[in-house]
């Protein structure tokens, strides 16, 4: 709260940091308690420089749940055999989708399915009537995953650092950027048992990494020491778990829709902001002084995304954040539509006329205080998908999510005013939509954005400028002294 400065994204809120250089990340937490991630927000980097956020319950207070024996975090990864950031240029410079990862790894391993490093697999250990923690954090480039752990169940207790009303099921879905802490007790034979993650792939016509990575749960009898693996124990081949299809969506939709609020909360019934945002996927014709190997996207386009018909464009030489707050003109404009510029069927067969976007820096200004409603509606250009949008500086309420266009005169009906889940990233359904509501009570430049970093590269993203309140405590702090600056 009040330290946008330290939130991240590149040209957002802050410059890059130099080569050589360093900026010391000065923030406040509050009212968050669980599981969630830090990661790089420039280019691809974040591909391998991430790392987990823990906040414990405070001193003398506990768990809403049984206080676990062990906890483990476990960040499920992508890893390409090249360099990443090469990646994302070639396919910049072709306008072509880019390269598929090579592996999904966990804690940085890919384990025992792939012909390469199963000496490094992570265990992860357990005993005979225990109950452990573990967090689970989908840490990936661009690739919803699904995750299982043979022959256990596991018991959702808090997603995105906010606890959750504990429900139990056999397999988690996490976008890219969304974290999900389960309860896993040893109440199986001991043995070895893989935990899995593979992806959840909605798109149509469009190549994925179709692989599986794996660490083990190993019950402490059967775990092999270096003196026994001496003595010739054998070592027990773990068992796999039965993971959903990659295009499994009737899984992942009912994991989304269990997620609730451990008790009655307050959402914002009274709005001020009711805004409707398309996302989605869109070509751009070949411009005309490009050579055909800069348009290698379908029939000779680029690849792009928008929202609200947007594309969304990184200023270059100063941060969004900076010339909100000094005033300074010709980096932004705060001309980002509240609704889409042209009603059409959104998950129908859409004109060809609507697959290019406009192109630009736009932010929509917002009232501190100022009650807010977003229709996340996913769109069939080019092809459907499951969005997971993230906003920065809050956390909101998912009251509903489903298929099809959405229809305010039914679908708010469906609409969870009791007990609604508070994230910070929400899944938008293949070809659906999801409705969230949040206070602007955080004053800064707050990029949403699609979590699959390639569709931030094709401008799947905005920013909420959110005014300064009355008085220091509803302000944004001054800027640190290592701030880094473009020039």
């Amino acid at each position: 709260m009040r330290t946008g400065w330290a939130d991240g994204p590149e040209f957002v809120t802050q410059c890059p940091i130099r080569p050589g250089g360093s900026y010391t990340y000065r923030f406040t937490v509050q009212g968050q308690e669980g599981t969630l991630w830090w990661h790089a927000h420039s280019s691809w980097l974040r591909a391998t420089v991430y790392g987990a956020l823990i906040i414990h319950p405070k001193q003398g207070d506990s768990y809403p749940f049984t206080k676990p024996n062990r906890q483990a975090t476990l960040l499920l990864g992508e890893w390409w055999d090249g360099n990443p950031i090469d990646v994302v240029r070639r396919a910049t410079r072709t306008g072509a989708a880019p390269n598929v990862s090579n592996a999904y790894t966990i804690n940085g391993q890919p384990g025992d399915l792939y012909s390469c490093s199963s000496k490094g697999t992570v265990i992860v250990p357990i005993d005979s009537g225990e109950t452990n923690l573990l967090r689970v954090i989908n840490a990936a480039l661009n690739q919803p995953l699904f995750f299982s752990v043979a022959n256990h169940k596991l018991t959702v207790v808090g997603a995105d650092a906010s606890y959750t009303k504990p429900f139990t099921t056999k397999v988690l879905m996490l976008g890219p950027g969304q974290t999900t802490d389960v309860l896993i007790t040893g109440d199986q034979p001991p043995s070895r048992y893989y935990l899995a993650a593979s992806a959840y792939f909605s798109a149509q016509n469009a190549a994925f990494d179709n692989t599986t990575t794996t660490a083990i749960l190993e019950y402490k009898s059967v775990r092999c020491n270096t003196t026994s693996c001496k003595k010739g124990k054998t070592v027990i081949k773990p068992t796999m778990p039965k993971l959903p299809a990659f295009n499994d969506t009737n899984t992942a939709s009912a994991f989304t829709k269990s997620f609730r609020s451990p008790r009655k909360v307050e959402v914002p019934t009274e709005i001020d902001e009711n805004l409707f945002f398309t996302i989605g996927l869109g070509l751009n014709k070949c411009p005309k002084h490009f050579r055909s190997r800069r348009c290698q996207g379908p029939n000779g386009t680029r690849f792009t995304a928008s929202m609200n018909n947007v594309s969304f464009v990184l200023p270059n030489n100063m941060s969004i954040l900076q010339a909100y707050q000094q005033n300074i003109p010709g980096v932004y404009t705060s001309d980002f539509p509240a609704n889409p510029p042209r009603k059409f069927d959104y998950t129908g067969n859409v004109s060809r006329s609507l697959w290019q976007p406009s192109s630009g820096t736009k932010g929509y200004k917002l009232k501190y205080g100022s009650r807010v409603q977003v229709v996340l509606q996913d769109t069939s250009i080019v092809t459907p998908e499951n969005h997971p949008i993230h906003l920065h500086g809050y956390d909101f309420y998912i009251l509903a999510e489903g298929f099809g266009n959405f229809n305010p005169k039914t679908d708010t009906k469906m609409f969870n005013l009791v007990d609604p889940p508070l994230r910070n990233t929400v899944a938008v359904p293949v070809n659906g939509w999801a409705v969230i509501r949040f206070v602007a009570d955080n004053p800064g430049a707050w990029m949403m954005h699609c979590h699959l970093d390639v569709h931030i590269n094709w401008g799947l993203a905005m920013v909420f400028l959110v005014d300064n309140g009355v008085g220091e405590l509803q302000s944004i702090e001054p800027p640190p002294a290592d701030y880094p600056l473009c020039s």
